[in-house]
Parts: structure tokens; sequence; C-alpha cells
């Protein structure tokens, strides 16, 4: 896509966050667009930098890698959203801010011991099914509150919220009642007042359904096709 398309793209996004958050009384500023870069060439990633977007989206490891070393020039913050395998935890834990998709303490603790290897605390979110697909990774709600419980004593992870997928439906209000259970799910989680346990961050919403999951709390909203257009 060319540079004026992406940034033409961010800025109408731009302004339907802060419409969406202004409208249900929130602070535009406390939500954060994740601009959703899986395979898109680094090219696209640094036009919409040019643009202003600060934080990009990978799902692939292997091809994140090869764009991030690409773009080190740039002041701009990578974070993993895709299904993260343990293997893959060394590699995670060097190149992302924020991983997403935590959603098992085997690879919590894989992240911790590679995390206390480079000497970094990893920011992470635990990823929930709200809806129970099995097609979907995540813990469900039940499963939530022992698996916070067991990474809560892991030194180099810090919990910074939680994340969801919610089942596709073309109507947002469809999916609004899952945007809702991890909010609440969050509230929870912080009476359980757990040491390196946040719950700042709710990641939840994509291209057709962000200004709901804002009404409904969301701090990160993952956004790519309405930026970089659909994928071929």
């Amino acid at each position: 896509m060319n540079a004026e398309s992406i940034k033409e793209n961010l800025e109408s996004i731009r302004k339907r966050i802060t419409s969406a958050a202004i409208a249900c009384g929130r602070d535009p500023l406390l939500i954060k667009l994740v601009a959703v870069s899986k395979t898109r060439p680094a090219d696209d990633i640094r036009e919409a930098s040019k643009a202003g977007a600060r934080l990009f989206g990978e799902n692939y490891v292997k091809e994140a890698v090869e764009k991030i070393e690409r773009l080190s020039d740039l002041d701009v913050s990578f974070h993993y959203i895709g299904h993260l395998q343990s293997n893959k935890a060394k590699v995670a834990v060097r190149m992302f801010d924020l991983i997403h998709s935590v959603d098992s303490v085997g690879l919590a603790m894989e992240l911790d011991k590679q995390a206390k290897k480079s000497g970094k605390i990893q920011k992470i979110l635990v990823q929930v099914n709200t809806g129970m697909e099995q097609s979907k990774s995540g813990v469900s709600d039940t499963e939530l509150e022992p698996l916070i419980r067991e990474i809560s004593v892991l030194e180099n992870i810090s919990v910074r919220g939680l994340m969801t997928i919610p089942p596709f439906d073309s109507d947002p209000e469809t999916v609004r009642p899952f945007f809702r259970s991890l909010r609440l799910a969050s509230e929870r989680i912080k009476q359980m007042d757990l040491p390196s346990i946040r719950m700042d961050e709710l990641s939840m919403g994509m291209t057709g359904d962000f200004e709901t999951a804002i009404e409904e709390g969301a701090t990160l909203v993952r956004i790519g096709t309405a930026i970089f257009g659909d994928r071929s």
C-alpha cells in the first residue's frame, strides 16, 4: 500500500478511536493503537511509523525477526499477538516488548527462564478464550485465576492485563458480551492483589469491532486491515 493511503487510514482510525472514547466518557489518550503488521512488508511499517504509529503487532516469530532487524533504526515497539510456542520463547523475549498471548504456565515459565537469562522483566498479557472456541488459544474463564496465581510467583514475568479474540461476527453488538466478560475478569483479578500482577491493559477489538471494545474498556486495539488494506 502506498504511503499516502497508510497515513490517511491512520488518521481516520485515530479520529474514530477518539470519537468512540469521548462518546463513552473515556480519555482517548488511554487507548493505544497496535498496528497489526503481520504479513506486511517492512516498508509498510516504516511508512506507518512516519505517519505516527508507534506500536506494531506481529503473529509469526520468524517473519517478525526479519522485519524488526531491518527496522532497528525506528523508534517503535513490537508486540507479539499470535499463538506462541515455548520453543520460540527465547527469540520472543529478545524481540518483543509485550507478549499478548500467554495461555499456559508452561509458556510463562519458559518466558521467565529466558527473561532471567537476558536480565529482562518480560511484560505479558494472559489470553482468555472468552468464546470457548476450540480453534482459538486462550484459557477459559475458570482457568484464568489459577493460572494467574501460578504466574505471579515468576520473578522475571510481569502480567500487565488480559487479551481476547472473540468469535467473529459482522455485528459488533454480538461480540460485546465477550469484551465485557474480559473486563469483568480483569476486575476480579485486580481484587486478588497478587505481586507482579497488574490489570492495566485490556487488549481487545479489531478493525470491525474496536469501537465496541473501547466502550467495554479496551486499552489496546489491534487494527490491521483498516490501516494497511486487505492482505493479499
